[in-house]
């Protein structure tokens, strides 16, 4: 005769496991926006008051605390707040910064053929970043920035 054992005390373990491993993250680390609007609270906490509204996906924000569902984030700007972790992602992108437009250039040298320029506050798909310039991506234009001029690449 066999005996039935119901895999029901693994499933709760991994259950359980789950939300801890979720926290168990190295921070600070980069994420972006994932909706098209975002609100940004001076708490971890829905009853906590709106700091700022984010309408633009992709910009990138670094994550500085995690606590429960909420990340502790700073924007290009140096603002922080509060907001849900569920409309992070963790794709990289890029956000021009500086005064004027950067150079999108063909390879990662400054003597590289220049392409095209891109102006401040322009968002992009971050690529691999090597010897002070990074691959960067703006819908179909692509070529490489220098890595100072991006907020969102290098380390956090």
């Amino acid at each position: 005769m066999r005996i039935y054992r119901p895999a029901f005390p693994s499933a709760v373990a991994l259950t359980l496991a789950t939300p801890l491993l979720a926290q168990d993250v190295q921070t600070p680390y980069w994420a972006s926006i994932r909706p098209d609007e975002l609100n940004m609270r001076v708490g971890p906490g829905e009853e906590y008051r709106i700091a700022w509204v984010y309408r633009r996906a992709h910009l990138p924000l670094k994550v500085l605390r995690l606590k429960e569902g909420w990340r502790l984030v700073q924007d290009p700007d140096g603002a922080q707040g509060w907001v849900l972790a569920r409309f992070l992602t963790r794709e990289r992108t890029g956000y021009v910064r500086g005064q004027e437009p950067a150079a999108m250039r063909e390879e990662g040298n400054g003597s590289a053929r220049l392409l095209w320029r891109a102006a401040p506050g322009v968002i992009g798909l971050l690529g691999d970043c090597s010897n002070g310039w990074c691959a960067f991506a703006v819908g179909p234009r692509k070529g490489w920035i220098e890595q100072t001029r991006l907020w969102g690449a290098g380390e956090p």
